[in-house]
């Protein structure tokens, strides 16, 4: 969580340091609310300009597609926090894409947490002391489940 896959042309996103700038921007959106760094996932998937098309046609200008796949925390049905978080991804988007002229889309699916595991483990509940740990430590460890619930 979350699992970050950007969808862009060639011609975009061309260098490794292109790449961290946007990850660099994306992380903290995640990590200002405590939770850990590896959580955080993105992969840059290039498609062939003949391969990319909007309305049936090839884009006039490049277009770049998110889709963000969130498993530790939903925030759909909380209002609040579903705009901050929007709002965060748009300020984390707008230098890279926006900026650039390109036109660009992005959605955000919510995996249900019961259906998730890293490295054959069920993460903590959201904010637990195991949790945090895991962000302390910026890798999955072992960890017993308490009274806590998922």
């Amino acid at each position: 969580m979350p699992l970050w896959l950007v969808y862009h042309p060639e011609g975009t996103f061309t260098t490794a340091e292109s790449k961290q700038a946007l990850v660099s921007n994306i992380t903290p959106i995640y990590t200002d609310g405590g939770l850990p760094a590896f959580y955080v996932v993105v992969n840059f998937v290039q498609l062939p300009s003949s391969c990319m098309f909007v309305g049936g046609k090839p884009p006039v200008r490049p277009f770049i597609r998110i889709t963000v796949d969130h498993l530790a925390v939903h925030f759909s049905d909380n209002v609040p926090r579903r705009e901050r978080v929007l709002s965060r991804i748009d300020q984390a988007l707008k230098p890279h894409i926006a900026d650039n002229g390109y036109d660009w889309e992005y959605s955000i699916d919510e995996t249900p947490r019961e259906l998730w595991k890293i490295n054959g483990v069920i993460p903590p509940p959201f904010q637990s002391g195991d949790e945090k740990n895991w962000a302390t430590l910026n890798k999955p460890v072992e960890w017993h489940k308490t009274e806590e619930k998922l």
